[in-house]
């Protein structure tokens, strides 16, 4: 043949045309579910109140609602943290009431997956290690011994140091051993844990062939397929072929807006690439998408890695539309000047003006892009000024709190010292007694409401203006601030963990749970609305 050399040109270049048509067909099928996203949303809600009008009607400690708060907790899993928290910690609570063991650890199983999902490591080693394997079910085994292998390798991926990832990788690596030993061959554990397990001993090659078998499969459910798929994007990535990565992360990323998962990072994971790829537009988007994700579920550790991207992102998208505006301008400048030169070819000055008019809308929309920037950059430091005033002045509170404290404890160990010298163990007892604990937690929260109303001082006012006359919260003349006040204080001051909130109250977190419900069901505006608007109550 003539030429081969010409001929393997030519051929290269149309696969090359060929791969990167396919990808954007596949971009646009993404693009279009991203579309779909509240309707497949609104499905999963449905489902999600089918389960809770049934536990309605499910009497307590039954085996009944035993499986309604296992169902609401599957539908919650990698959805939303707080609810499936909520849920598990029920499940949890109904298994020791039913003195059921087999529950118990499964409870426990389940507490420690949306745990590692919001990136708490030490509170799902907590959960996992009261669990004695010997006593689970072969399902409830199986499940265990994938969950710990998935913490360490978890660990290993997130510590990135040379003395532990390894040895986080063997532990690791000795749970998917335990996981495969109670898995039945060919199933779907077994052929992603074993892939798995190859991919983490360097073995990739084979790895690709476990999952990728996985990955025809037709039973998968749209979770399933999601978690193969971006796991297979993975080891392609790791052996640099990332046309072959790209199509999984985008099926990955399909097949978790179908089934409503906001713990994903395979969309993140397409950004970057597409980022790198010059498409900006996508990669913005992409990376939003992941962020609303982020903080819808509550996973702490996503929301870090999408942070560290988003702004490089951005920055990149400005930097563009600043250029194409100096173009804009450039090019504007030279065809008003072609326009007086050759001002006789009135055909070509026509269509010069015309070309000046589609210059001048595309220079307005980038400056109103600009301008909306700006306007964000001005709402995001003012909101830093803010933060910084509230700061400042719990900083004072906090070290003057603290003083009286050790104040009253130094007066305390002089009297203790006094009484031990003197051996008056009877006025010991009368020290320790005259401690009044409920007193202190009482001043501690007067201190506490002085300091807030000294900031928001219009707080109560303005709360109280998301309720009707009759429902809203009327306090005597001698106090500032009561149960339901402090708990949204300590939210407008950024404290919006449920157990967080408990500990400095000193309620249980489902006290604190019932509380914002019932507050938020009187009110006005929507449960959704709620603490957004009580977010935009201003300090003074």
């Amino acid at each position: 043949m003539k030429y081969p050399f010409l001929f393997f040109v030519f051929f290269l270049s149309c696969f090359s045309a060929f791969s990167a048509n396919e990808q954007e067909n596949l971009l646009q099928q993404l693009d279009q579910e991203l579309e779909k996203e509240k309707s497949y949303q609104a499905q999963k809600v449905a489902r999600i109140d089918r389960f809770r009008a049934k536990l309605k009607q499910t009497s307590s400690n039954s085996e009944g609602r035993y499986t309604l708060y296992a169902q609401l907790y599957e539908e919650y899993k990698s959805y939303n943290y707080d609810s499936a928290f909520h849920y598990v910690t029920q499940l949890q609570k109904l298994a020791y009431s039913l003195k059921d063991v087999s529950k118990i650890n499964e409870a426990k199983i389940r507490l420690g997956f949306i745990l590692l999902s919001s990136g708490m490591f030490k509170e799902t080693f907590d959960s996992l290690e009261t669990v004695n394997s010997r006593l689970l079910t072969t399902a409830n085994k199986q499940e265990f011994f994938a969950l710990m292998a998935r913490v360490y390798y978890d660990l290993s991926d997130f510590n990135k140091d040379t003395h532990y990832t390894q040895r986080y990788t063997q532990e690791g690596n000795r749970y998917i051993d335990s996981a495969l030993a109670v898995s039945a061959p060919n199933s779907y554990t077994y052929l992603y844990y074993r892939g798995l397990r190859h991919a983490r001993t360097a073995n990739i090659e084979e790895g690709l062939k476990d999952l990728n078998k996985l990955n025809q499969r037709a039973d998968l459910s749209f979770h399933q397929r999601a978690v193969v798929a971006s796991t297979l994007s993975d080891l392609y990535l790791r052996l640099g072929q990332t046309p072959k990565a790209i199509p999984l992360l985008i099926q990955a990323a399909i097949s978790d807006i179908k089934s409503s998962t906001k713990e994903t990072s395979a969309i993140l994971t397409l950004a970057n690439l597409l980022h790198e790829q010059g498409d900006l537009t996508r990669a913005y988007s992409y990376t939003k998408k992941a962020l609303a994700d982020a903080n819808f579920y509550g996973a702490r550790h996503r929301k870090i890695q999408v942070g560290s991207v988003l702004p490089i992102i951005e920055g990149e998208r400005l930097n563009t539309v600043e250029n194409h505006r100096k173009v804009l301008i450039i090019y504007s400048a030279v065809a008003t000047l072609l326009t007086f030169v050759i001002i006789f070819f009135i055909f070509v000055t026509l269509r010069q003006l015309k070309k000046l008019r589609l210059a001048k809308k595309e220079i307005d929309a980038a400056h109103t892009v600009l301008q909306a920037t700006n306007q964000q950059l001005q709402e995001t430091n003012n909101k830093l000024l803010e933060a910084n005033k509230i700061k400042e002045e719990y900083i004072g509170y906090y070290f003057n709190i603290n003083s009286d404290y050790i104040e009253k404890i130094e007066k305390v160990k002089r009297a203790i010292d006094q009484s031990l010298t003197a051996k008056k163990y009877d006025q010991l007892k009368y020290i320790v007694n005259n401690i009044n604990m409920a007193k202190e937690r009482e001043e501690l929260f007067l201190s506490f409401d002085k300091v807030f109303v000294k900031l928001f001082p219009n707080f109560i006012q303005e709360f109280n203006s998301f309720f009707k006359p009759e429902d809203r919260i009327k306090l005597p003349d001698h106090q500032t601030l009561n149960t339901d006040l402090r708990i949204f204080a300590l939210i407008r001051l950024g404290i919006h963990e449920n157990d967080k909130i408990a500990k400095i109250l000193g309620y249980s977190v489902n006290t604190i749970y019932a509380y914002k419900t019932r507050i938020k069901n009187k009110s006005v505006i929507p449960n959704e609305e709620f603490e957004r608007r009580m977010m935009e109550i201003k300090p003074v």
